[in-house]
């Protein structure tokens, strides 16, 4: 099977602060499966660590007011390439993000407060077919089986 993640999860350090959202679930996929890590905001330009982002009002915007929007699009797009090329089975994306959070989302107010909808990574996925899934429903379930 072929697997596409976001590479916070298999440990590389691309996330806003620097860390990682290291998985062991996911790193077990590693073992039986083709796996392809992607961090679409280091793809888009944007250095690690950098100021933590929400999308407000429709538009991805740092915390200390600067409009990143375009670095997190351009990200989103070069995912989308690699995903057309590889044509992955299965997308496990990031929890929250502004790039890749599949069901939820921070508001946009920095308050931590979460609402419905997706990243911009896992909307345009999402849009062009591909089977994409939050890395806690995977966590979940047992696609693989």
């Amino acid at each position: 099977m072929k697997i596409m993640v976001s590479a916070c999860l298999a440990g590389e350090n691309c996330k806003y602060d620097g860390g990682n959202n290291r998985n062991e679930r996911v790193l077990q996929l590693f073992e039986d499966n083709e796996v392809i890590t992607v961090c679409p905001e280091q793809m888009g330009g944007l250095p690690t660590p950098r100021v933590p982002s929400e999308i407000c009002d429709g538009v991805v915007t740092a915390k200390d007011g600067r409009i990143v929007d375009a670095e997190f699009r351009s990200g989103a797009v070069k995912c989308l390439e690699i995903a057309m090329n590889e044509k992955p089975d299965l997308i496990v994306l990031q929890s929250r993000s502004p790039s890749c959070g599949v069901k939820q989302r921070y508001d946009g107010t920095f308050s931590g407060k979460l609402i419905k909808g997706a990243g911009v990574t896992a909307e345009l996925l999402i849009e062009n077919g591909f089977k994409v899934i939050d890395v806690e429903d995977y966590y979940e379930s047992d696609y693989l089986e």
